[in-house]
């Protein structure tokens, strides 16, 4: 079995990072893991290079972290890939497969919708993964599951809450999706206490390869500290709800969602 991280931020990409690039490869692969995807933020989210940047400096800024991380792990033999993750009102994405030449032909992306977003990366062969999806912060003002546009689901975050896990566990029960774990890494420091990732019988090869397994649905094994949903009582879901149909967003009524949680209890 190989084992994969697939949400780590680093200090020179994003601005809450605490822990160099260079410094993670050793520590996962002393933690038995096959590789690592870099997904600092980018340019709409919590991103260190300055947004004043002209986009080819800018692109060159944000690819420092993984570019660090990547020579280590080559001298060592820990694979590392590149992502990265999106923000727009809160609501944030996991993208794999694509590379810094989508990048820097893409400009647009500094004023780019969700929907832009899956078509550019689709195009491009690349796959969406919503992160977090019913993460409760102050900053969140509502709950927006992008569910017919993402290719599938962060199912747990070890960095978020275990209430916001347990909802994102019925959410994808309930409508079968794709799913990964992932720790969320900013600090190396934490990265003993909040074990997370994906497991798959072949090494993926590339960040394209990882992207076409989720688009065909090569569902990967999960694992996290098993706390985390022991159980699915008290699950409280404070925010405002929506969810994306058929080209559309609607409101999801809260007592919906706790119709998923009950579901999700008895499966």
């Amino acid at each position: 079995m190989y084992r994969y991280e697939t949400h780590l931020h680093t200090v020179e990409s994003s601005l809450c990072g605490v822990t160099p690039g260079s410094e993670y490869p050793r520590i996962y692969k002393e933690r038995g893991y096959d590789g690592i995807f870099i997904t600092d933020h980018f340019y709409g989210g919590n991103t260190r290079p300055s947004r004043d940047l002209p986009w080819d400096k800018y692109v060159d800024e944000f690819m420092k972290g993984y570019e660090e991380a990547k020579k280590v792990g080559d001298e060592i033999g820990l694979k590392v890939f590149f992502g990265l993750e999106e923000n727009f009102e809160a609501d944030e994405y996991l993208i794999y497969g694509i590379d810094r030449e989508f990048l820097l032909s893409h400009p647009g992306i500094r004023n780019w919708t969700r929907e832009q977003m899956l078509e550019w990366v689709h195009e491009a062969g690349g796959a969406i993964v919503q992160a977090h999806p019913f993460r409760d912060r102050y900053y969140v003002k509502k709950i927006r599951l992008f569910k017919d546009g993402v290719d599938g689901i962060e199912l747990i975050n070890t960095a978020n809450t275990p209430n916001d896990n347990k909802a994102a566990v019925a959410y994808a029960r309930k409508f079968d999706l794709y799913v990964q774990a992932g720790s969320d890494t900013h600090d190396k420091e934490t990265i003993g206490d909040y074990n997370a990732g994906i497991v798959f019988d072949t090494p993926i090869e590339s960040t394209q390869d990882y992207a076409k397994r989720i688009i065909n649905d090569e569902r990967p094994g999960v694992f996290y500290p098993k706390s985390i949903i022991e159980n699915f009582t008290d699950v409280e879901v404070k925010l405002p709800v929506e969810i994306y149909n058929n080209g559309k967003w609607e409101s999801v009524d809260v007592s919906e969602v706790y119709k998923w949680v009950e579901e999700a209890k008895d499966a």
